[in-house]
């Protein structure tokens, strides 16, 4: 579990002084995580996720938590940040910004099928549209700025050709960000890490619900295409080679499609962008694999699995937007 600052009950008990959610009765680590201190909470009114921010500043937070307050509030199923007595969502705690979040019902899917894909493609479309009018200008900060000062800091641990690999991706992406079509892209606040592991689901297998979106602490203001890429490039492929599997692929991108349609520019520069989304995660990957920061016990995804993924993409034609 990445735990990067510990939290007693005795903590737990002082910091629920400052809310009205009832009072205190247990507290345990969530055993996922490299950017943040998660705990899950449960009081005597309900159940909630205590998050203390680790790398995100006092100054960054508010996008974030008044964000998914946004969504919340209009309908769309993610955590609804806890306001404390004094009618703020975000409080410091232990030397670190900190808030509470309504704990969302069901688990993750590991192996989704084409209906968990079409649920979360829906869902996303309606976060899309449901933020359009969200005050709060934040960029994504794992975007394309970021890219071009980590690069540098990654290089020396790669293989040659894997540092052709990076280099050629990201100096294409340099480029894309440029062109008109690139500037004519819809965008607004996204989610950049919809991950099947930060959606739940409640029901079978066969009839699943949907119970929501979690971790939006990698959101920022992009492109919708972006969010979209990051999406299909993990719930829709083998695992093991990174190849897409069509139905998957259809099944998500129709849905998201059927609420918010894809524009011309859109299908212009759609497998530059698949390939962006891989490069991010590669990048970072790359990053915590060999320069990890320190915490009680951290395991850095593998670095690996996204060089496959934008290998993928390279060598096989993108799936046609609807």
């Amino acid at each position: 579990m990445a735990v990067f600052t510990p939290v007693s009950e005795a903590d737990a008990r002082e910091l629920l002084t400052r809310y009205s959610i009832g009072e205190f009765v247990s507290l345990r680590g969530i055993t996922a995580g490299i950017e943040n201190t998660n705990f899950f909470l449960e009081t005597t009114q309900g159940s909630y996720v205590l998050t203390l921010f680790e790398v995100l500043t006092q100054e960054q937070l508010p996008f974030y938590i008044e964000l998914m307050h946004h969504l919340a509030s209009k309908g769309v199923p993610v955590p609804h940040p806890q306001a404390l007595k004094t009618g703020e969502r975000l409080t410091r705690f232990k030397d670190k910004p900190c808030a509470i979040v309504t704990r969302l019902s069901g688990g993750y899917e590991a192996s989704p099928s084409a209906e968990h894909c079409r649920q979360i493609a829906a869902t996303l479309a309606r976060a899309h549209m449901a933020a359009v009018d969200f005050p709060i200008q934040q960029p994504n900060l794992r975007g394309l700025d970021w890219w071009r000062k980590t690069t540098p800091a990654i290089l020396p641990f790669l293989a040659p050709e894997q540092s052709e690999l990076l280099t050629s991706v990201l100096d294409e992406q340099i480029a894309l960000a440029q062109s008109e079509a690139y500037q004519a892209l819809p965008r607004g606040p996204a989610h950049c890490d919809l991950f099947r592991d930060n959606v739940l689901f409640d029901g079978t297998f066969e009839m699943p619900r949907i119970g929501g979106i979690i971790d939006f602490y990698f959101a920022g203001c992009d492109t919708w295409l972006f969010d979209v890429a990051v999406a299909i490039n993990d719930w829709c492929i083998e695992r093991a080679s990174g190849v897409f599997k069509p139905e998957l692929v259809d099944a998500w991108l129709s849905a998201y499609a059927a609420v918010r349609p894809f524009t011309s520019e859109e299908r212009e520069v759609w497998p530059r962008i698949l390939q962006a989304a891989a490069l991010r995660f590669w990048i970072s990957r790359l990053y915590d694999y060999h320069l990890p920061r320190p915490a009680q016990t951290l395991k850095p995804h593998d670095p690996t699995h996204f060089e496959r993924v934008l290998t993928a993409r390279r060598t096989s034609p993108a799936p046609v937007l609807p």
